[in-house]
């Protein structure tokens, strides 16, 4: 993928202790970093965005790490703008009670531990540490290493678990810490997260609104907690009857069938009968937790899924577009329009 964040540089040194510190501002406080070994001048470069509720940041670097998740208690204060890595504004534009770590490689590798556990983070596969934990992230490799670090808070965690089952959760949301991301459900994390950093390099004004990063992020965290196996998993997965008459395990059924048929012809009977339900329950569903319909919601994959792989390959959009389950080109340049203001040939042509 192309270099994320490319508006968003915060230091590009040869002093390594210049990336130390600005990963420390990014994150608002909420890890401490400390070099593993000795210091040595090399290219160092960090971007990063950070704003009410998560950060970003995009790191390359050789520099091998210990990074220790801290816990802040804020006041809940929410400044409600994007205001940046040295914002100081106010107690909400720092993380709460604790924070999330989600680390993806971009090229290169990185040999990381995380409490006994041990995991090579590369374009296939993530490291999620959890609130407390410290992190050890070598490059196994000479030359710089890209990877992208994404810190969500604790509370979001929390609120988009209610989301799902009806409840609080009653302890700690704790993920293992490997998440494979070439299988179905870690690419949806995958595609979630590039779908975030599109939205924070645009420069349209729509995409900077809260509501849509706010938005965005409740997406990515849900399929996290759909995706990735924790210590509540079994409350997900619960067979009994949902809490106040919502229907979470039909909705998943909906949306794996949804995600392992995206480039077929998908209809809301086929998917309420491969959910186990019926199709006025399904669309409840989906608009009670998605806000969308059924088949919106389909689309709306279908076009990020078009958008991935014309950024990603050479092939013609109308090419991508049929192999994604297109057949009325017409109709798809609108829907491509209206969800991403720009034609599928204006993305092809920044590749």
């Amino acid at each position: 993928m192309p270099t994320p964040l490319r508006n968003h540089l915060i230091t590009s040194s040869r002093n390594p202790a210049d990336l130390l510190n600005a990963a420390s501002r990014l994150f608002g406080g909420s890890v401490a970093t400390s070099p593993l070994g000795e210091l040595r001048a090399d290219d160092h470069e960090l971007r990063g965005v950070a704003a009410p509720g998560f950060a970003v940041g995009y790191f390359a670097s050789p520099l091998p790490v210990r990074v220790a998740s801290t816990e802040r208690r804020g006041s809940g204060h929410d400044c409600g703008s994007d205001h940046g890595p040295d914002c100081g504004s106010g107690p909400g534009c720092g993380p709460g009670r604790g924070s999330y770590f989600v680390n993806i490689g971009l090229s290169g590798a990185i040999s990381a531990t995380c409490g006994g556990l041990r995991a090579t983070l590369d374009d296939a596969t993530a490291g999620i540490a959890n609130p407390g934990d410290t992190q050890e992230l070598r490059p196994t490799r000479s030359g710089r290493t890209r990877f992208l670090g994404l810190r969500i808070d604790a509370a979001l965690v929390d609120e988009e678990f209610a989301a799902l089952t009806g409840r609080p959760p009653a302890g700690p949301v704790r993920f293992d810490f490997a998440l494979d991301l070439d299988q179905s459900k870690g690419r949806a994390v995958r595609l979630l997260v590039r779908s975030l950093l599109e939205q924070l390099d645009s420069t349209d004004p729509l995409f900077q609104r809260a509501e849509l990063r706010r938005g965005q992020l409740r997406c990515l965290v849900a399929a996290l907690l759909l995706a990735q196996p924790h210590s509540h998993t079994g409350e997900l997965l619960d067979d009994g009857p949902p809490p106040s008459g919502r229907h979470p395990r039909s909705l998943r059924a909906a949306l794996a069938f949804i995600e392992a048929n995206l480039a077929e012809p998908v209809s809301p009977v086929v998917i309420a009968e491969a959910a186990g339900c019926s199709p006025r329950t399904l669309s409840s569903a989906f608009r009670r937790r998605l806000g969308l319909s059924p088949m919106a919601y389909v689309r709306n994959l279908r076009l990020d899924r078009i958008r991935e792989d014309i950024l990603a390959t050479e092939d013609p959009v109308g090419a991508v577009a049929y192999r994604w389950g297109v057949s009325h080109l017409g109709r798809f340049a609108a829907a491509y329009r209206d969800r991403f203001a720009e034609l599928p040939s204006e993305t092809a042509g920044r590749r």
